[in-house]
C-alpha cells in the first residue's frame, strides 16, 4: 500500500511482484473469500485487527514477517502492555508447572502481560495464573478452534478476561506447519521470552531462536541434567540465555514495566517479495548443507532469506530428521 498508493492498486500489482520473484501462478485472494471470512469472524464475536490499527499488538509493528491481519477475542487493549512470553513443555513436570504459575502470577502482579500459546502444560499453567491481571494467548488454528480440547474452559475464560489472537481464518484446524507461524507471533509480541522446561528439539526452542532474531531477551529456568524436559533450557543457558530463578531476576534484566501509552497507528512498511514455497526453501537449505558441519550464519547469508523464515524451516527439517544442529551454531545434513 505504501508503494502503490491504495489497497486496490496494491492487489492489482501483486501478481507482477510475484512473477518477478519466480512465482508464476500467483493469484490474489478473491474479494468474496475475504468478505466471507470477515462475516464469519464477526458472527463468532471476533474483531479483526489490521496492521497499523490502534489495537494491533505494538510488539509486532516493524517486523519483516509481522501478520498483516489478526482475529481477536477478548480485550485487545491488553496487547499494549509490556509483555513477557512464558513457554515450555506440554508434558511438564509438577515442579515445572509450579514454577510457571509462580512466575506468571508474580510477573502479572508486577504489571506485565503474560503471552503464551494456549497449549497444555506450561502454557496453560501460565495463562491460568495470569488470568486475573492479564494474559494473551496466540492460537495455532482459527479463533474458534479449541486446541487441545482439554483447554476449552481456559479458552472461554480468556475470551471474558484476557485476549485470544489467531492469524488463520475461522474454522482452520491447526496442523504441524501452523505452530512455527504461531510461535513467531508469541516471540514478536513479547519484549522477553522465558522458557520453562523444553526438550532439545522443541517448539519452545524455535520460539526462543525467533525471539533472538527479533532482538528480544531470552531467558530460561535451569533443570536437572538427567531430565530430558530440562535439556533445551540448559542448552539455552549454555549458549548465553539468562538463568532465571524468580520474577525478580526477570525484572532485573528487562526493568519494571511502565504504563504503556496507546501506540500511534503505523503505516504498513513496503512488503518484501512473497516468500518462496516451503518446499523450495527446504530444498535450498538442504542443498547448502553437507555431512560436514557448516556455520549457520554462513548458510543464512548464502541463501539470502530472512532469519525468522530460515529458523522456522531449519526447525521443521530437524523434526523430520534431515538436519542436525550442532554446538557452536553449526548445521549438517543427517
Amino acid at each position: 500500500m505504501a508503494e502503490h498508493g491504495s489497497a486496490p492498486a496494491a492487489l492489482d500489482a501483486l501478481p507482477e511482484v510475484a512473477r518477478a520473484s519466480g512465482m508464476d501462478r500467483y493469484e490474489s485472494c478473491p474479494a468474496a473469500v475475504a468478505q466471507k471470512e470477515l462475516a464469519t469472524g464477526r458472527r463468532l464475536g471476533a474483531r479483526p485487527l489490521l496492521y497499523g490499527h490502534k489495537d494491533y499488538p505494538p510488539g509486532l509493528l516493524g517486523l519483516a514477517d509481522a501478520p498483516p491481519f489478526l482475529w481477536s477475542i477478548g480485550d485487545p487493549a491488553l496487547a499494549a502492555r509490556p509483555s513477557v512470553a512464558l513457554i515450555g513443555a506440554r508434558n511438564a513436570s509438577s515442579l515445572g508447572l509450579r514454577m510457571a504459575r509462580r512466575l506468571a502470577g508474580e510477573l502479572s502482579e508486577a504489571g506485565f502481560l503474560i503471552v503464551s500459546g494456549l497449549a497444555r502444560g506450561i502454557d496453560a499453567a501460565a495463562h491460568e495464573a495470569a488470568l486475573p491481571l492479564g494474559t494473551a494467548g496466540v492460537q495455532a488454528g482459527g479463533i474458534d478452534v479449541v486446541y487441545p480440547a482439554e483447554n476449552a474452559a481456559l479458552y472461554r475464560n480468556m475470551a471474558e478476561k484476557g485476549l485470544r489472537l489467531a492469524e488463520l481464518p475461522p474454522g482452520a484446524e491447526p496442523v504441524a506447519r501452523h505452530f512455527p507461524q504461531r510461535n513467531r507471533i508469541i516471540a514478536g509480541m513479547a519484549q522477553a521470552t522465558l522458557v520453562i522446561e523444553a526438550a532439545a528439539r522443541s517448539g519452545s526452542l524455535l520460539t526462543a531462536r525467533m525471539a533472538l532474531d527479533y532482538g528480544r531477551e531470552v531467558m530460561a529456568v535451569p533443570g536437572h541434567p538427567l531430565d530430558g524436559r530440562a535439556t533445551g533450557c540448559n542448552m539455552l543457558i549454555r549458549d548465553g540465555a539468562v538463568l532465571i530463578r524468580d520474577a525478580a531476576d526477570v525484572i532485573a534484566l528487562i526493568g519494571a514495566p511502565e504504563p504503556a501509552a496507546a501506540p500511534a497507528p503505523a503505516a504498513p512498511p513496503p512488503s518484501p517479495p512473497p516468500e518462496p514455497a516451503a518446499q523450495d526453501i527446504a530444498a535450498r537449505i538442504l542443498a547448502a548443507l553437507g555431512p560436514s558441519p557448516t556455520p549457520e550464519d554462513l548458510v543464512l547469508r548464502d541463501l539470502a532469506i530472512d532469519a525468522a523464515t530460515f529458523t522456522r524451516h531449519v526447525f521443521l527439517l530437524e523434526l523430520d530428521g534431515r538436519v542436525r544442529r550442532l554446538p557452536g551454531a553449526l548445521l549438517s545434513r543427517t
